[in-house]
């Protein structure tokens, strides 16, 4: 049988991320993404192979950005398109693995609405979209919370009323979850372990970040509580009220203060971007300084938390944007971590930049590992494997 093509879509507010994806390769055939959607600077910009190009589209939405990249991607796939897997952040309780779409998963997607109430209705729109231009195709909602809900009890419940749980269904979730799979089985590859007998601690590490606990393939452990380009990573929840009395703050005030202006552009006055706050540390910028190093022991901190939950460590991984392209922050992450016995080689280290994976651990060291994710392979595997 032929490879076939799959279409990944990941709707956001105003933009929509694409990539085509053969089984039979390990390069996107395309990729790119639909920015600006709803202004006038909207702009579809896409890449195949080394070739780039972009069109303007104002004041386009999510169904008109596709109408526009269809044709692109049927050209592409040489007209052989076999599904579209969609990115869906949240899946709560009721999806614990990927899923085809028809009116009742749409139905119960929209009472979770409320769980994500930032990113969910894109991912309906996005889906409402694709599912108008293309409904002759198969459409796969992929969850970036599935991969989670493998965690016990113990460690998902929160330590409130039980009426919290049982009637209003809050409870911890994690995310990345695609990430965290995807990253876990290539480490277990490049190691040469079974990834069914394996322990890992991984680290996505970009704009937003989380920890997982891997045992066996399956997520025991996992947290976002960390410090992120604009989000203050876990607080006491007295702050709520200190804010409230000493500075008059409303609660939306406090949630857009510790969402939008805290992390890593709260701690620097300066930046969220890891790249631009690496180099005004160099240039001996304090509060440049200041927050890469509280984010590094921050993430130290919650990658040993979360360790509790393995039997073992066989190693562990760092990826994503920051985690894939920063030495610095791999290194002073794993000074704080000598509890664990880990160590980093400084020149494998700084080889491992720009795509490129491998162990970065001294030797005689527990592994350390620099593995590319590729959420949108992860998402496709998954569509194929629905499909199949």
């Amino acid at each position: 049988m032929p490879a076939r093509n799959i279409l990944v879509i990941h709707a956001r507010k105003t933009s929509l991320r694409f990539a085509l994806v053969n089984e039979a390769h390990s390069q996107f055939i395309l990729h790119g993404m639909a920015d600006g959607l709803g202004s006038r600077d909207a702009e579809l910009r896409w890449q195949r192979g080394g070739d780039k190009d972009s069109l303007m589209i104002p004041n386009a939405d999510h169904r008109a950005a596709l109408s526009q990249l269809l044709p692109i991607v049927q050209g592409a796939a040489g007209g052989k398109l076999h599904g579209v897997g969609h990115h869906v952040l949240h899946g709560g309780e009721l999806f614990t693995s990927a899923c085809r779409v028809d009116a009742q998963v749409v139905r119960r997607l929209q009472a979770l609405v409320p769980l994500a109430p930032q990113q969910m209705p894109a991912s309906l729109v996005g889906i409402d979209a694709a599912m108008h231009l293309l409904p002759n195709l198969p459409h796969v909602a992929v969850f970036d919370t599935a991969f989670h809900q493998s965690m016990p009890e113990h460690v998902y419940r929160l330590a409130l009323p039980d009426i919290v749980y049982r009637d209003h269904g809050l409870r911890r979730y994690a995310f990345h979850g695609n990430s965290h799979r995807y990253v876990s089985r290539r480490a277990a590859e490049l190691a040469g372990l079974s990834l069914g007998d394996s322990c890992w601690l991984s680290a996505h590490l970009g704009e937003h970040c989380s920890t997982c606990a891997i045992v066996n393939g399956q997520s025991r452990d996992a947290s976002m509580n960390l410090v992120m380009a604009r989000r203050s990573g876990d607080i006491d929840p007295h702050l709520y009220t200190q804010l409230h009395r000493s500075l008059g703050w409303s609660l939306e005030k406090i949630d857009q203060v510790l969402r939008q202006e805290s992390g890593l552009l709260g701690l620097s006055e300066l930046a969220g971007d890891m790249r631009s706050l690496e180099q005004a540390r160099d240039q001996g910028h304090a509060g440049a300084t200041l927050a890469i190093e509280v984010f590094c022991y921050r993430l130290a901190r919650t990658l040993a938390a979360v360790g509790c939950a393995l039997p073992q460590l066989d190693g562990l991984i760092f990826t994503g944007e920051i985690g894939e392209n920063s030495p610095l922050v791999r290194s002073r992450t794993v000074d704080h971590l000598k509890l664990l016995n880990l160590a980093i080689d400084r020149e494998a280290n700084a080889r491992c930049v720009r795509g490129v994976a491998g162990p970065i651990h001294k030797r005689g060291h527990p592994r350390v590992l620099v593995v590319p994710t590729n959420e949108e392979r992860q998402i496709a595997l998954d569509t194929l494997a629905l499909l199949a």
